[in-house]
């Protein structure tokens, strides 16, 4: 197998090689309300049963990324699965979607389900939201494990946020992505094992930006949550930390895999850098997903963090 050899959309197959109960668990919808996006009607899956446990998905993807380790989280938690809004099954609001607001819609879906002070595992820009929900609501959670988060305001960030800025650069990416969605999804997520991949898949990812109100929710993602400025600020407030000595506040595993093409693996490190009392792991293999990819490697760092 070569790593992140990526096949042609053509020769996915309908339903995924390895099966998953995804799809088997009951959708729930849940109403939250936070100052910066007002009332908002998510959606939710749970499983489990025992402590909670709460896992936030990426940017362009959704709950169902987790469908390979959420048994094997029932096992020890009542695993909740949103989706955040703007993304999936959840309602698209109006009004940014920066990382503040973001996080605090966050802690609102964690006071509306009742489970303050619970572990959070957060993917992606999930994992960078979630950070920010740690500094702004440290009591809504008592660990967390971030998984191949961005957080350090790179060059091409730069270029993405002046590029999302344009005249017309909304309707430029709503061209591209509407030319064909599901083929969209398949070219902008990567796996280490890229036949881990489906139409199924696909559909869950692409299927939403198919809507105006679905691609306006994924263009203001891109152009909110991922603003450098934002980034540059958080840097600024983990090193103001740290010069103070003040710490993380909880618990805090980094867990970086050695390659991807998505966010660079030089992050974990440097992320660590500027929260020294964070732990940073390694996956020799896999990839920003490593918990689609390499679910074992993932579920053997994260069940003895989130349980201690």
């Amino acid at each position: 197998m070569t790593p992140f050899a990526q096949g042609p959309f053509a020769d996915l197959p309908l339903l995924p090689r390895i099966p998953h109960r995804f799809y088997a668990l009951a959708e729930e919808r849940v109403t939250t309300s936070s100052a910066g996006l007002g009332v908002v009607e998510g959606s939710l899956r749970r499983v489990g049963s025992g402590p909670p446990l709460l896992l936030i998905h990426g940017l362009m993807t959704t709950g169902y990324s987790w469908r390979y380790v959420v048994d094997a989280l029932a096992e020890h938690f009542t695993v909740f699965i949103p989706d955040l809004p703007g993304a999936g099954r959840t309602v698209t609001p109006e009004g940014r979607l920066s990382p503040g607001v973001m996080a605090d819609a966050i802690a609102a879906l964690i006071e509306a389900l009742g489970i303050r002070g619970c572990p959070v595992v957060g993917n992606s820009m999930g994992g960078y939201l979630c950070m920010h929900l740690a500094l702004r609501h440290p009591d809504m959670l008592s660990r967390l494990l971030v998984l191949h988060a961005p957080g350090i305001p790179e060059a091409r960030l730069y270029t993405l946020w002046l590029a999302l800025r344009l005249p017309g650069a909304q309707a430029l990416l709503g061209a591209l992505v509407r030319w064909n969605p599901l083929r969209w999804a398949h070219r902008n997520v990567h796996y280490f094992d890229e036949s881990l991949k489906s139409v199924e898949e696909a559909k869950e990812y692409g299927e939403p930006l198919v809507s105006a109100v679905g691609l306006s929710g994924f263009y203001r993602q891109l152009r909110d949550m991922m603003d450098v400025r934002q980034i540059a600020d958080f840097v600024r407030t983990l090193e103001a930390r740290r010069a103070a000595n003040q710490g993380f506040g909880l618990p805090l595993l980094l867990l970086y895999a050695r390659a991807d093409p998505m966010v660079p693996p030089r992050v974990g490190p440097a992320l660590a850098a500027l929260i020294p009392d964070a732990r940073l792991a390694w996956a020799e293999e896999g990839s920003h997903f490593l918990h689609v990819d390499r679910p074992a490697l993932f579920l053997s760092e994260a069940v003895p963090f989130l349980k201690d």
